[in-house]
């Protein structure tokens, strides 16, 4: 199955990820997804694992509230 690359900029509702480039890609492995998110700037990557039936939509969120969480704690978001 072809990866899915979404390229966007996001702005979460608290704006945390506000004018930061976001790459998102889905990997399907067996019963699971592999989503990776990773921040173009800081070249900051975090890795998700949800199953196969979760909603796209849910599993973006997840791994960007990940990523927002990484990069505060890194102190390169406040």
């Amino acid at each position: 199955m072809p990866r899915k690359v979404l390229p966007y900029k996001y702005s979460m509702p608290d704006n945390s990820l506000k004018d930061r480039e976001v790459i998102i890609e889905f990997h399907p492995v067996g019963s699971s997804v592999r989503v990776s998110a990773f921040d173009v700037i800081s070249m900051t990557e975090i890795v998700i694992q949800g199953p196969v039936g979760t909603p796209e939509r849910l599993l973006e969120r997840n791994a960007l509230n990940r990523l927002a969480f990484v990069l505060r704690k890194k102190g390169i978001l406040t």
